[in-house]
């Protein structure tokens, strides 16, 4: 079916990105929490600013050895000379951290990166098996006769296909587009699978086609750009594929780089969280759009 095959490419793009991001936020994590290996012993000493966010940790072994260690922090450094807790590798005393610094940062922000993919791919995942369910349940409800026109609501820059009833109180069935839906006549008489008036969701067969919801049934008109197919219409010159298909939903990313931004600003990650955060933003809006059932036509 097209709609499937429309909800399953982008619900691929959305796991291929974040195992992606998921991939190398694990293997940063890994690196970073092997650098922090060996950092055993603990012991109290100082800190003291050096300029920027990097200070300086003194302190003294207990077999009465004086070291230091300049240590980036990922937090504001004290004004002047304070007191501080310091691990540090006995076999190489220059490797040391303080609370606060930076890789502790690092290693938090890489471990969030991960359970972070990690949920989105189980959420995305969970909503396709769901709607693949309840849509094909649907079916299982014995089909009536229903005269509905077909109409396309364009709002914002997402354009979406409705059948509205032609009997009252009319009702809005947002659907999954198919080629099936330009060519149809207004008013046209399709089997419907549930009551508008009184189910939330409805599926429809007309031509041997089956059309999925896309949403739920509205009790109002849906607000848009409203454009309605023509009493006898003309069959169209080509049927759009999957590649227009994504053409079409390519507008849906335009925010992402700046959703992105914003990410890496938060979370001073840099140009690699900014990456991240703009190709996870573009993939869910394309699977989003995919969800609630964009039309290419």
């Amino acid at each position: 079916m097209r709609a499937a095959r429309h909800v399953l490419l982008a619900t691929a793009l959305v796991v291929l990105v974040c195992g992606l991001v998921g991939g190398m936020s694990l293997a940063t994590y890994r690196a970073l929490d092997a650098s922090l290996a060996g950092l055993s012993e603990v012991v109290t000493g100082t800190v003291t600013p050096l300029g920027g966010s990097v200070v300086r940790a003194e302190w003294t072994s207990p077999d009465g050895l004086a070291h230091s260690a300049d240590i980036p922090l990922a937090v504001t450094p004290p004004p002047a000379e304070a007191p501080a807790t310091i691990a540090y590798d006995p076999r190489a005393p220059h490797r040391a951290v303080v609370p606060g610094a930076e890789i502790f940062a690092d290693a938090d922000r890489a471990l969030g990166g991960v359970v972070f993919t990690a949920l989105v791919t189980v959420l995305t995942a969970a909503h396709v098996v769901w709607l693949a369910v309840s849509r094909t349940l649907l079916l299982r409800r014995s089909p009536t006769r229903l005269a509905v026109r077909r109409l396309r609501v364009q709002r914002g820059l997402l354009t979406r296909s409705y059948l509205e009833t032609e009997s009252g109180p009319r009702r809005w069935v947002p659907v999954y587009f198919d080629p099936a839906l330009p060519t149809l006549p207004t008013p046209t008489v399709v089997e419907a699978y549930g009551d508008p008036r009184r189910n939330r969701f409805v599926a429809f067969r007309v031509n041997g086609v089956t059309l999925f919801p896309s949403g739920r049934v509205r009790a109002t008109e849906p607000p848009g750009r409203r454009t309605d197919n023509a009493a006898v219409p003309d069959a169209p010159e080509s049927v759009p594929g999957m590649a227009r298909q994504f053409r079409v939903d390519a507008p849906a990313a335009l925010s992402a780089p700046l959703v992105g931004l914003f990410w890496a600003y938060i979370d001073s990650s840099g140009f690699p969280g900014w990456l991240a955060a703009t190709a996870l933003t573009a993939a869910l809006a394309f699977w989003v759009w995919a969800v609630r059932g964009s039309d290419p036509s």
